[in-house]
């Protein structure tokens, strides 16, 4: 099955790229997601589009992601949420809520689609995270998640 994403999907490619996909995992789980849209000839013209948005909002090149990544690793991020006595919290931390975080500490602007967590963040301390900056270039900084009070 021919599809076009519209949305980066990891191991298979970045909005706007045409891919191969089997039939299965195109119908049950790209297509109803809204990952992808199925490839006609008529979707060609929307392909120009995405990749135009794409690039609207991707980062520039390797060295202004360097610079990012800079930027992010000497930042102070911290985040209050409810949490329980023994530090679990209510619910968990979300890309949002860390993007956000980051923003608010005067880092640069990033998409929460490009942040990866090892686990959901369900504990009060120091927790690692990584951002894809560009395919090249990762960066990954602390988030400090304190109890609300």
């Amino acid at each position: 099955m021919k599809i076009i994403l519209k949305q980066e999907v990891n191991g298979l490619g970045s909005p706007g790229d045409v891919v191969e996909v089997k039939d299965g995992y195109g119908r049950n789980y790209l297509l109803p997601r809204g990952y992808a849209i199925r490839w006609t000839r008529g979707g060609e013209k929307d392909v120009a589009a995405i990749r135009r948005a794409r690039q609207a909002r991707e980062i520039r090149d390797r060295e202004h992601a360097t610079e990012i990544a800079e930027q992010l690793a000497g930042l102070d991020v911290r985040l209050s949420a409810r949490a329980g006595s023994g530090g679990r919290l209510f619910g968990s931390i979300t890309p949002a809520e860390i993007v956000e975080a980051v923003k608010a500490a005067g880092g640069p602007p990033l998409d929460r689609r490009r942040l990866e967590l090892s686990a959901p963040i369900k504990t009060t301390g120091q927790h690692k995270v990584s951002v894809r900056l560009h395919p090249e270039v990762t960066a990954t900084f602390e988030v400090a998640v304190l109890p609300a009070r």
